[in-house]
């Protein structure tokens, strides 16, 4: 080792009188230096390390590094997030000729702010002889970039009286940080005030992130104002608009946008596509999504998980779980979001057994669960009535280190509630180490409902009005729960109760989408252009349906009127009427989509199934709970939802 130090530093030494201190470039000294030592030179995680084992050497034998080594480890140290070594650079460059330069401490600094060391960039920062603007940005961006936006718009107001002349990299990340900051819009408009002062409002770097800010202020007008006002556009600037719009779901908006952008010649990116795939996800624009998926593989992008995750949800909240799987099946990379996509899927879908073997096939993968991994088989397991698999789960999750939080005690309450161990339920819920939120008392509430236990109900119910007393829901419940069991003054004094407390029922109504159109329904909906059509449509199917045996289950309707009326009135349920509408505005063997605000009753569950046999068609209902694929007279919740 002696001798290879010894011939280090007479190579430095000849460099040195060769080239002068500080002048040879980077890699001639990397390839000079550091590489006879016999490390690779292409390998950026191991080359910051090695670097520094030169410096020993150098130090060690009384030789002097290069400003020109400094900042090449600095910038790996940078790149590959390696703040410990950098560290041992920066002790360096303390004993260094070059500790008072500052262009040295900007790298420095710089390099602890991307890492995301911000105790000690401001270290760095306050102990700096001399600061320049680079400086004072350097700061401000990693306190925007890390979550402290409050301290970049401190600092920012320190830089400016300190005399100190912003450019457009200090104003995009300062605007950024008003952005993030609360409460919002503290101080964003007096920012735009700003940069239009210095000019700045039509550069494309401000004003993409006064287009961010804005957007996420909610003020998409304004946002479109600055987008038009923008001297020239880039991926970014149109990325946001588009991503603005969907995180408010303006799909439509997003759509037309993004339409926008392919004519004036941008090529989409990964953050461009998982915008729309996003938006429609929340919407259910399947079709529209499915166009910009087509979109997508005829520009020739790879499925990279970024994008690819976000096309599972898409088609999983669309209904098309089969779809998703494909897209999870055909990803470049997956990273433990695109197997938590699909396990939610599987899970909003009660695959129960699918979720449980796509687990398995994760762990097998080496890819570690987290908390939402085990909280998507918990729920699958609980739609599927999976009760010894959900609770090995449960004892696996606790085994692999992951403390379990309060919707992992709403999945096994709901768990042992569907299947009607309520006593354990009660009895989980007393042992469980933390204190139970209103989510788990009303996981027991709707299994009491399920079950129709009235005391119980009414006990989890008491539980639910003490901790969110402004949720309507369970008021509903424990009224329906009542009215079921024919205890009509104890629903009449429930009703009675929201009245007086201002609580009011969220009306229950269906939707589907039609050629671009969202059609909504209400019961006994009146309003409707096609109304008449509607109801001889569905008369026709009430009639078919009935001679396969289908009986109205008048227990759901939670009226007190005669047992006629009862069979009316459960004709004319939301979901019913939106499927009757369906089948008269869609092409015969299509796949009918149907969405509900409210859990399906029991009633139109029982009735679809037999629709779904008579007209030969697969219709999928999404109500607030999962759904439901009705096919040839079955359901797949498998009648256990």
């Amino acid at each position: 080792m002696l001798s290879t130090s010894v011939s280090v530093t007479s190579r430095l030494l000849s460099l040195k009188i060769y080239r002068g201190l500080g002048s040879i470039p980077a890699p001639l000294y990397y390839d000079s230096i550091i590489e006879p030592l016999g490390f690779p030179s292409n390998d950026n995680l191991h080359r910051s390390s090695n670097g520094v084992r030169v410096f020993d050497l150098l130090e060690g034998n009384g030789a002097t590094a290069l400003r020109c080594l400094y900042n090449m480890l600095l910038k790996e140290c940078t790149v590959s997030k390696r703040v410990d070594q950098g560290k041992t650079v920066h002790a360096h460059v303390a004993k260094s000729l070059f500790r008072c330069e500052v262009v040295m401490n900007n790298t420095l600094l710089n390099m602890y702010a991307k890492c995301g060391s911000l105790e000690e960039a401001r270290k760095v920062f306050d102990e700096m002889p001399q600061r320049d603007f680079v400086t004072w940005t350097t700061l401000i961006s990693g306190y925007s970039q890390h979550g402290q936006p409050i301290d970049a718009l401190v600092l920012f107001i320190q830089m400016l009286r300190d005399g100190f002349i912003p450019n457009e990299f200090t104003l995009s990340s300062v605007v950024k940080a008003a952005a993030a900051a609360e409460p919002r819009g503290c101080c964003g408009q007096q920012l735009h005030g700003f940069c239009l002062k210095c000019g700045y409002d039509l550069n494309v770097h401000v004003g993409s992130s006064l287009l961010d800010m804005y957007t996420r202020y909610g003020l998409m007008d304004d946002a479109q104002l600055v987008f038009d006002a923008l001297e020239s556009r880039n991926d970014v600037s149109w990325n946001v608009l588009i991503a603005g719009h969907a995180r408010r779901c303006g799909t439509e908006k997003a759509l037309e946008i993004f339409q926008r952008m392919l004519r004036e010649g941008f090529r989409p990116s990964h953050f461009s596509y998982s915008s729309i795939f996003g938006a429609c996800s929340s919407t259910g624009f399947l079709e529209q999504g499915k166009w910009v998926h087509a979109y997508m593989i005829k520009s020739g992008e790879k499925l990279v998980a970024f994008a690819g995750n976000t096309l599972i949800d898409m088609y999983a909240k669309s209904g098309s779980i089969h779809d998703a799987r494909k897209i999870f099946d055909r990803l470049a990379k997956r990273d433990i979001v695109s197997w938590n996509s699909l396990l939610t899927a599987y899970a909003q879908h009660g695959f129960g057994r699918e979720a449980v073997c796509l687990f398995e096939e994760m762990r097998k993968a080496e890819i570690t669960p987290n908390e939402i991994s085990f909280l998507s088989v918990l729920t699958a397991c609980s739609h599927s009535g999976l009760l010894d698999e959900g609770w090995h789960y449960f004892e696996l999750m606790k085994r692999d280190g992951i403390v379990p939080k309060a919707w992992h005690y709403v999945t096994i309450v709901d768990l042992l509630g569907r299947s009607g161990d309520l006593d354990r339920a009660l009895r989980f819920i007393r042992e469980m180490p933390i204190e139970p939120t209103a989510a788990i008392w009303k996981a027991l509430l709707n299994a009491c409902r399920m079950h129709k236990n009235v005391e119980l109900g009414a006990y989890a119910a008491e539980h639910v009005f003490e901790l969110d007393p402004d949720d309507p829901g369970p008021h509903v419940i424990l009224y329906n729960i009542y009215a079921s069991g024919g205890r009509w003054n104890d629903a009449a004094r429930v009703r009675k109760k929201m009245k007086e407390s201002g609580v009011k029922k969220e009306p229950a109504c269906s939707w589907v989408e039609i050629e671009n159109a969202i059609h909504m329904f209400v019961a006994n909906d009146e309003r409707h252009p096609q109304r008449e059509e509607i109801s001889r449509k569905w008369e026709e199917i009430y009639a078919k349906i009935k001679d396969l045996g289908y009986v109205p289950d008048t227990s759901h309707v939670v009226v007190h009127v005669d047992q006629q009326e009862r069979e009316v009135n459960l004709q004319y349920h939301s979901e019913k009427t939106a499927l009757a509408f369906a089948l008269l505005n869609t092409p015969p063997g299509s796949t009918i989509h149907i969405k509900k605000n409210i859990r399906v009753c029991g009633d139109c569950h029982s009735a679809i199934k037999l629709v779904s046999k008579v007209v030969e068609r697969e219709i999928i209902v999404r109500d607030t709970n999962r759904f439901h694929h009705f096919r040839d007279g079955t359901c797949s919740c498998g009648d256990y939802w």
